[in-house]
């Protein structure tokens, strides 16, 4: 089985039973085990469940509260996410006034029965959808407690994410539909109210057992553990077989992971390939006309899955499942859902960029509400890499990012990406903030350490932080070590703020039998320069100005003769130098030809000779 490494079962160890080390002594994580039991009324749409929850508190703090999230809540007239969907300026096309216009039927809820901590029972309230409990015993560093509960819940009509009866007629798209407890970090509790965005979790396992109607084909999180009782042929190459009774009980078990996700509908054709090392992958969909693109998915995904492990890390799990439903794409452990009734390059861009969301968000499970940007930010910059090999593309493969980032830019609605990620004005600038700007943050350090450091410094965050929760100063911290640079300033301008990079070739004027260039930065980020020079020969030169604060030079990757100048001052607006040829040798200098370099106006980057 592909998940099981040595190094990684000691880490689970270590995070059940004492401070997590990871690459810091003062480093921990919280651990959680959830055995769930499930009764699905599908005549309904409602459910009963049972939740036997052990809690790991591997913090240094006593913990006299606890928060679980109660994500159905929000599809309730009046809600946080209802209201903010009808007062937002640009609001999400799928939700718009929908929730407010829901009927009882309609609703989503949860509704909690009982909860106990070791037996005894809480105090508890629920905050729409937050649950905030009372610990009977507060909870001391290093040691655990075991949280009971029963609840009811209702599916809501599919709206954002989860749902029944989605668009293209899936049945149950089941995602954040459990009560499930908060991440609690050196920030303290994460328990932030659901109006359509992100997600955070502690680590920790899963047993789930789902009783549903007889008919229904179920895929999602974990392994199957009863493939025969069921009498789904998981195992044996999708064939059904006759089932007896009127419900059948799934069993799923997932270890390590922060999260739990699963479908069902009644016609779910279930299809299986084997990549390489074992690697199974599993698609669930409707087949009809609208999705004949299905067919070819599989070779495509397995490529796909190739080229990623190669460049971004070994995929650590058994098997990964392609499921339609739900109302776009969403990444969850071990599976996606996905609308499916797409043309085959929308189907397998989807699908790249979700399943990408193993490695960023899955793996390396950063606070998408603080860091969304690195979560989608570096799914969006590997969804272009691994899709432009895959369809051999010419072109550069990040050209479409620096466009958006361009549009961001000029459109005016750039926030900083350190905004919480239900607080931005405008989804605009949420969407193309921590999706485009996040893949251009990761993009563009090809252009200040170089593609052959930027490349082994992202398998190297991965190794190193994946299991974990790592933050934007870890994930700087990699690349620093890597390069052998200073690049705290660089997420400072990036992230911290909307600085933008725009620089200019100012003059270029003949003295002393030699060329001087003057450059200026015209935008409020500094960067490093790179100046390619071409001489009436055709012969080519590249002239490298560092900057100061970066505390060193990037390697010299080129077959070109470089030049390093003077490192430039980031206080200084205007930087001069000398080329020793005679101006009218020289052809044409450029700034940056890889095209890394996110400066937003091209039209001064260029000098030629009259």
């Amino acid at each position: 089985m592909r998940y099981r490494f040595f190094s990684h079962f000691i880490f689970k160890i270590l995070c059940c039973f004492s401070v997590a080390t990871g690459y810091s002594q003062n480093y921990w994580q919280q651990r959680v085990e959830y055995q769930m039991d499930v009764d699905f009324d599908v005549t309904s749409n409602g459910f009963f469940g049972t939740q036997t929850l052990k809690y790991y508190n591997n913090s240094p703090d006593t913990l006299k509260k606890v928060f679980y999230h109660l994500y159905f809540n929000a599809f309730q007239p009046g809600s946080m996410m209802d209201t903010r969907s009808r007062t937002i300026s640009d609001p999400d096309s799928r939700v718009m006034d929908r929730i407010s216009q829901l009927d009882d039927t309609e609703i989503g809820f949860h509704e909690i029965l009982s909860l106990k901590q070791d037996g005894k029972a809480l105090n508890y309230q629920v905050e729409g959808t937050v649950l905030e409990v009372d610990l009977i015993r507060p909870l001391p560093p290093q040691d655990s407690s075991t949280f009971t509960m029963e609840f009811e819940s209702q599916v809501p009509v599919q709206i954002r994410r989860s749902g029944r009866d989605n668009a293209e007629g899936i049945e149950y798209s089941m995602s954040q539909w459990y009560p499930k407890l908060a991440e609690y970090n050196e920030s303290g509790w994460h328990a932030h109210p659901y109006v359509g965005r992100e997600f955070h979790a502690p680590w920790g396992d899963f047993s789930v057992n789902i009783s549903i109607d007889k008919d229904y084909v179920l895929a999602g999180t974990g392994t199957l553990q009863n493939p025969n009782n069921i009498g789904y042929g998981y195992e044996d190459d999708g064939i059904k077989v006759k089932r007896k009774g009127k419900k059948l009980t799934w069993q799923f078990v997932a270890e390590d992971v922060h999260d739990f996700v699963w479908a069902a509908d009644p016609d779910y054709k279930h299809v299986k390939t084997k990549a390489k090392d074992g690697l199974v992958l599993h698609f669930f969909y409707q087949e009809n006309e609208n999705t004949a693109a299905w067919s070819e998915l599989p070779e495509l995904t397995v490529k796909a899955f190739e080229f990623i492990e190669e460049n971004y890390g070994e995929y650590p799990y058994s098997h990964y499942s392609v499921i339609q439903g739900g109302d776009g794409g969403m990444e969850y452990p071990m599976a996606t859902l996905i609308t499916g009734e797409r043309n085959l390059r929308s189907l397998v861009g989807v699908t790249v960029h979700e399943a990408l969301h193993s490695w960023y968000q899955g793996l390396l499970a950063t606070n998408e509400s603080y860091y969304a940007w690195m979560d989608e930010g570096f799914t969006t910059y590997a969804t272009a890499e691994t899709t432009s090999a895959i369809f051999k593309d010419d072109g550069p493969a990040q050209e479409r990012n620096y466009q958006r980032y361009n549009y961001l830019v000029s459109s005016g609605k750039e926030e900083p990406l350190t905004t919480h990620s239900d607080h931005f004005t405008t989804n605009a600038a949420y969407g193309m903030g921590s999706y485009t700007k996040g893949a251009v943050a990761l993009a563009q350090m090809n252009y200040l350490i170089g593609k052959q450091k930027t490349a082994s410094a992202l398998k190297k965050y991965y190794y190193q932080w994946r299991f974990k929760h790592p933050d934007a100063n870890d994930w700087i911290s990699v690349f620093e070590k890597e390069s052998e640079l200073e690049l705290d300033w660089y997420l400072n301008y990036w992230i911290n703020t909307t600085h933008s990079i725009d620089y200019s070739i100012k003059k270029v004027e003949a003295e002393n039998g030699q060329t001087k260039v003057t450059m200026e930065r015209l935008g409020g980020m500094p960067m490093p320069m790179d100046l390619y020079v071409t001489f009436t020969d055709e012969s080519k030169e590249l002239y490298y100005a560092p900057l100061v604060m970066m505390r060193g030079e990037k390697e010299n990757e080129g077959d070109l003769k470089r030049v390093t100048l003077p490192d430039w001052p980031w206080t200084h607006p205007e930087y001069k130098f000398i080329i020793d040829r005679p101006i009218d040798q020289v052809k044409s200098i450029q700034i940056d030809e890889s095209g890394y370099l996110a400066d937003i106006n091209l039209e001064n980057n260029r000098w030629e000779r009259e």
